[in-house]
């Protein structure tokens, strides 16, 4: 038992939604990993789910979660025991996506970062909660030619779970926002799952922006300038990066991006008169699909590179709905799944990361 952890920091106490005040009436039990600003965990608790133990080591994170759910999440996972955490039924984990990014490194599993999903799997060796509910980066699927993944999902099927995958685009789901991303969702049991297909709710750009923006959000003539700079010399080369301008009848923007607060290339706003715009906080949460009266105690920088790294709320609770449902009739096997040992697994497949 590590004697360190204090495990109070991250039981639930009443979260300041008044749709989600204390719940009595809660269906299941969830741990919320990697949980960032609670993205995951809203969607799940929209339909009946119970959070028990987060964990998120960003300290400025931690701040937007206490701020929303009334708890400071526990800190880094690796320093906690399995045992430590509470009995739960469903697992959520946003785990890092970094070292599977086009936009990163994409060493995988040779980036201590990658070796991160062994932590959950340790706990869910231990646990064996009814659901295993994971979410990546669209890539994922297909980084080191597919190796990566077919380790996680053969470590789950190895300890019993029946699991599946799938690519979704938020701009399917009420936001408008193109972002692709995988999530992998296992059973312990038979359930013939399947992810939803189709648009639901569409929305343009328009519904989310406000109608009376701060000037500050307007970008100087030196950026704009050298935006547009950038943009000529990648139409030069013969590609089509640079910044990508979008109004209020736009059907979607590009995806929002931790980056965001640096420049905000990848989502201007079109004004009349002046040159174009960021989406302020409140917009770039809209964007990720939170509720209004998500609170926001960080500042823009912190903001935007929060909703940037969370998710899509909407794609969530659709899953979650699904999940749940198939979670309430599933049809446990009857024999017993040993315990896997997880040391192995990554004595097989983690390389030594190699710096120079």
């Amino acid at each position: 038992m590590n004697k360190n952890v204090n495990i109070k920091t991250s039981i639930k106490t009443p979260t300041l939604f008044a749709q989600d005040m204390k719940n009595f009436n809660a269906k299941f039990k969830v741990i919320d990993l990697f949980a960032g600003i609670g993205g995951i965990r809203l969607g799940f608790e929209a339909h009946g789910g119970e959070s028990v133990f987060s964990s998120e080591w960003d300290k400025y994170s931690q701040l937007t979660y206490q701020a929303n759910f009334g708890e400071v999440p526990y800190g880094d996972i690796t320093k906690i025991e399995p045992e430590e955490i509470p009995s739960f039924d469903v697992l959520l984990a946003g785990f890092p996506c970094q070292p599977f990014s086009q936009a990163g490194l994409k060493k995988g599993f040779a980036d201590t970062r990658g070796t991160l999903f062994f932590n959950v799997a340790k706990i869910i060796n231990y646990h064996r909660p009814k659901v295993v509910f994971l979410e990546n980066v669209k890539r994922f699927k297909t980084h080191d030619g597919g190796n990566t993944f077919a380790v996680i999902k053969g470590t789950l099927e190895e300890m019993g779970y029946e699991v599946y995958a799938e690519v979704l685009n938020a701009k399917n789901f009420g936001v408008p926002q193109n972002r692709e991303r995988i999530y992998i969702i296992g059973f312990l049991g038979k359930t013939n799952f399947e992810f939803p297909k189709g648009v639901i709710a569409k929305k343009i750009l328009g519904d989310i922006l406000e109608k009376n923006v701060d000037p500050k959000y307007t970008i100087s003539d030196k950026l704009w300038a050298g935006h547009q700079r950038r943009k000529r010399e990648h139409i030069e080369k013969g590609n089509g990066f640079g910044y990508s301008l979008f109004n209020e009848k736009s059907e979607y923007t590009s995806t929002i991006s931790a980056r965001y607060y640096k420049d905000g290339s990848e989502i201007l706003i079109e004004q009349k008169g002046k040159n174009p715009r960021k989406l302020t906080p409140r917009e770039a949460a809209r964007l990720q699909g939170f509720p209004e009266d998500y609170i926001i105690p960080v500042s823009d920088a912190q903001a935007y590179k929060q909703f940037g790294n969370s998710v899509a709320v909407p794609v969530i609770k659709e899953l979650a709905r699904r999940v749940v449902d198939k979670m309430e009739k599933m049809e446990q096997e009857k024999k017993v799944h040993h315990k896997i040992d997880i040391d192995k697994i990554i004595a097989q497949n983690v390389r030594p990361l190699i710096t120079t």
